[in-house]
């Protein structure tokens, strides 16, 4: 095998024209398509980036709010039952009030009606007295008899209560 030095060195001139040729007009093209896809591929990666953080952080805010309304819904359920229990004690407060004085006024008026029939009887008795004393007055009767006749007259009184 011999080497031909002149289609060798034709060959070399060749390729490099060739290789000239190529970075002149295909591979600055290639390389620049290349370097624009590299940078769009970046950008997406760092747009994707931003969006990821950006969703973490409204993530974060919306579990923050979740938490403050779980809050909220709990201080108000704690409200209502404090407003409900006092309601309640209020409402038990003015029934014993209400009870207490609806006791009073019927002892009041047991007390009335009581010196109202107090009342009564003495005057049935002193008519019954006076009755009797002119009854006694008019028979001029003995002792005995007139024993008798106050008996008779205080079991009529008797009944008649």
């Amino acid at each position: 095998m011999t080497i031909n030095w002149s289609t060798f060195f034709i060959q070399i001139a060749a390729f490099l024209i060739l290789y000239l040729l190529l970075s002149k007009y295909a591979f600055g093209p290639l390389f620049g398509m290349m370097e624009k896809r590299r940078q769009m591929i970046k950008d997406q990666i760092q747009t994707a980036e931003n969006s990821r953080k950006q969703s973490e952080q409204l993530l974060e805010e919306q579990k923050q709010a979740l938490q403050q309304a779980r809050k909220e819904a709990y201080d108000i359920i704690e409200q209502a039952k404090q407003t409900s229990t006092k309601q309640a004690d209020e409402i038990i407060h003015a029934a014993r009030a209400e009870t207490n004085r609806l006791k009073d006024e019927a002892l009041q008026d047991i007390e009335s009606e009581k010196n109202k029939a107090v009342a009564a009887l003495r005057s049935q008795v002193s008519a019954m007295s006076v009755m009797i004393a002119s009854k006694i007055i008019e028979k001029q009767i003995d002792e005995k008899s007139q024993e008798q006749l106050v008996e008779h007259y205080l079991k009529e009184v008797g009944g008649d209560l």
